[in-house]
């Protein structure tokens, strides 16, 4: 099941997410390997030219919404965890701005995806591979729907459709526990919406349950083939968000072992180790990215360097080395223009209370006002709003 989604993963990011594959063949799985290392733009070319050599085929025209979707999700910032934790909700996200093209590349993948399903099941509705596609790309819609189109009674009805194909899939083969993924996620995403989504009729009677979403995911890495990976990056993003980062330490160490290229990854772990109280290990995971950024390895040499910086910054912040975080944090914010606008707003932040930390108030007001000028009507920019009222403190 190819398509959960890294961070918000991802993530999901946090809606639905997708995609399941059955025995896949050596284009496929070199496709993949770039899309799991965060190589989009050849993920890209691999599953159109897959499109153009296979035009009846609905899983590569998934695989290539998909693919789509997830880089434009890298370039605005939405395949890190940071936006799922805490009081984040799901329903907060900044909207992304694909091009129109990409927006057409996708609107019209998922469509014929969809249509090729369909036929697939007129000619027989237990037909395997069909209930697995049109989940998929239900899965797929709902997430583009939620992330870019902002149509959130839209993307819980994908979710919805999406896991009425897969329990059907799950009834024919009950004993896969790949066919487990999709019902593992939206079994916790609807879990965690407010009482009032779930109280609505277009989720067609589930109630959602947050625990039995993570048991069922964490069979799905256990005893899955095809989509133990998918299973384990979508459980190092929940356990974050449910801030049990001891939990997603090992998977983050497996996903690592297996997608030595996908840097963030590596920086997920700094992150974990910080919330475990490992500052050390924290420090490590992130100069590792700094090391191979330096070194041009594969994956890492394109790594903007003001990243590196403002991982290097956050875990500086919330261990009191302020001195040497508001060094970082300025070096962020004066190419903050170069970084997605998550990184870039939470930074001009940062910067202003550590400021405030520090006791230079005038310049915490600067940074502030920074912070909403940069991203206005962002849930950090409403935040700096509070702090030019009052400073912020450390609790």
């Amino acid at each position: 099941m190819k398509g959960v989604r890294f961070g918000r993963l991802l993530a999901c990011t946090p809606l639905m997410l997708a995609p399941l594959r059955a025995a896949i063949d050596v284009e496929t799985a070199r496709a993949f390997d770039h899309f799991y290392n965060l190589e989009f733009d050849e993920a890209v070319g691999a599953f159109a030219n897959l499109v153009a050599a296979r035009p009846a085929s609905a899983p590569a025209r998934n695989h290539l919404a998909q693919s789509v979707l997830y880089r434009e999700m890298l370039r605005s910032g939405a395949l890190e965890t940071e936006l799922v934790t805490g009081g984040n909700a799901f329903l907060r996200r900044a909207k992304m701005n694909p091009s129109a093209e990409d927006a057409r590349l996708f609107d019209s993948s998922i469509a014929e995806a969809i249509r090729l399903s369909k036929a697939a099941l007129a000619a027989n509705p237990s037909d395997k591979p069909g209930l697995y596609s049109l989940g998929v790309a239900h899965g797929l819609r709902a997430n583009y729907n939620f992330l870019v189109r902002k149509a959130w009674i839209d993307s819980l009805r994908d979710a919805t459709a999406a896991r009425t194909a897969h329990d059907r899939l799950t009834a024919l083969e009950p004993g896969r526990a790949d066919t487990r993924l999709v019902q593992g996620a939206h079994e916790y995403m609807v879990g965690s919406l407010p009482w009032i989504y779930r109280a609505l009729g277009f989720l067609g009677g589930f109630r959602g349950d947050k625990e039995q979403g993570i048991r069922t995911l964490q069979m799905v890495w256990e005893r899955g083939d095809d989509n133990k990976y998918d299973a384990a990056i979508l459980l190092a993003t929940i356990y974050r968000r449910e801030r049990r980062p001891a939990e997603a330490v090992p998977l983050l160490e497996s996903l690592l072992r297996k997608f030595p290229r996908n840097y963030l990854f590596q920086f997920e772990l700094a992150q974990m180790q910080s919330d475990l109280g490992n500052p050390r290990k924290a420090l490590e995971a992130i100069d590792a990215v700094d090391k191979l950024k330096l070194a041009g390895s594969p994956g890492y040499k394109n790594v903007p360097v003001e990243k590196i910086w403002y991982f290097r910054a956050t875990v500086q912040f919330w261990y009191r080395d302020l001195d040497a975080a508001l060094a970082n944090f300025q070096r962020v914010t004066a190419k903050a223009a170069e970084l997605d606008l998550n990184t870039g707003v939470t930074a001009w932040m940062r910067l202003g209370q550590t400021y405030d930390l520090t006791g230079d108030r005038p310049k915490a007001l600067e940074a502030y006002r920074g912070c909403i000028a940069y991203a206005p009507g962002s849930y950090r920019a409403k935040e700096a709003e509070g702090y030019l009222k009052s400073p912020f403190r450390r609790n």
